[in-house]
């Protein structure tokens, strides 16, 4: 195994970001997006997201590194917002000038990674991390810090070009409707609706209070463009929407679920195009997700079906570290 070390170049410094950097530390991930897929995908509202989401503190978990002229040339941070076994390591570098901070911090990362097991208390703990398949330098880096592939994610878009703002009539016996999102109740099995559906696939998701947390630290959260699905007026399926993709002018599907029951029944693509009659009367050109290619509940089947194609796809690769106390 290649050793992997923290050494900066002369002159190069890190330190922990803050939300003031949100603008510089999105203009490097959309440099990195650009080099791997040929266009931005990632939003300030997702920088924000991921800096304070639950179980992640900019003081202690991120690091942004600095050129020598001080610019952000490298970003670091996890992802646990369910506080489980499982951590996602992400490491954005601007491409080619950034590439001496890869390393650097994929190792600060996978050190905080073992003293996160220890804080979470689990133990052997889990890391993922992606990878676009071109992004080799990086495939290459996660390899030789013990790394092996997974599987693959795909980045889902479509073009709402034509989609009437006057939804199809879901099946027979279900209905769709927008989120009483006033209701703490409705947003209660709103949740509970995604966490027990998540169950079947390998999707981890926050408990109610942390995903609460979630949705109110949001810059804003358009919840008429939040549905359920009900059958016999209990509520079945559940759609969330993230505003974060109208800075691209998309519709952005964060969270679909089915409970298993009333899976291909047409219950998740009633919901789905509910949200892109939204969408597209609201002006949205696109609508997007990201889904797991592997997913046992066979969701990318459904997405195809509604006329959704990858964008770009996307590696996932694994490895364990061990509880480490601080």
């Amino acid at each position: 195994m290649t050793a992997v070390t923290t050494a900066l170049p002369e002159g190069w410094t890190l330190r922990r970001p803050t939300l003031d950097d949100v603008t510089e530390i999105l203009a490097l991930a959309h440099a990195s997006d650009v080099a791997s897929v040929g266009a931005p995908d990632y939003t300030a509202e997702e920088v924000r997201e991921a800096l304070t989401e639950p179980n992640t503190d900019m003081t202690r978990d991120s690091w942004v590194a600095l050129d020598g002229d001080g610019a952000i040339v490298g970003w670091a941070y996890p992802h646990n917002a369910d506080g489980g076994p499982r951590d996602f390591a992400d490491i954005y570098v601007w491409p080619e000038r950034g590439l001496p901070a890869m390393r650097p911090l994929l190792a600060l990362m996978m050190d905080r990674m073992s003293e996160r097991a220890a804080e979470l208390g689990h133990d052997p703990y889990e890391v993922r991390a992606g990878a676009i398949p071109t992004e080799q330098p990086y495939i290459d880096a996660l390899t030789d810090a013990g790394f092996v592939f997974l599987k693959q994610h795909a980045r889902m878009q479509m073009s709402l070009a034509g989609v009437s703002p006057t939804p199809p009539a879901p099946p027979p016996g279900v209905t769709v409707r927008t989120v009483r999102s006033d209701d703490e109740t409705e947003m209660r099995r709103f949740h509970e609706v995604i966490a027990t559906a998540f169950r079947d696939s390998d999707h981890q998701a926050p408990g109610y209070d942390d995903w609460r947390k979630q949705v109110d630290n949001a810059t804003s959260n358009s919840f008429d463009e939040w549905f359920v699905a009900e059958v016999d007026g209990e509520v079945v399926g559940a759609l969330q929407s993230s505003d974060s993709g109208a800075e691209d002018n998309e519709g952005w599907v964060t969270r679909l679920a089915t409970l298993r029951a009333y899976r291909k029944k047409g219950v998740g693509a009633a919901l789905l195009r509910q949200a892109f009659a939204v969408y597209a009367g609201k002006g949205r050109i696109h609508a997007g997700l990201g889904v797991d290619l592997a997913n046992p509940t066979e969701a990318a089947r459904l997405y195809y079906a509604v006329g959704m194609t990858p964008l770009y796809r996307a590696n996932v690769y694994r490895t364990y570290v061990a509880a480490k106390a601080v």
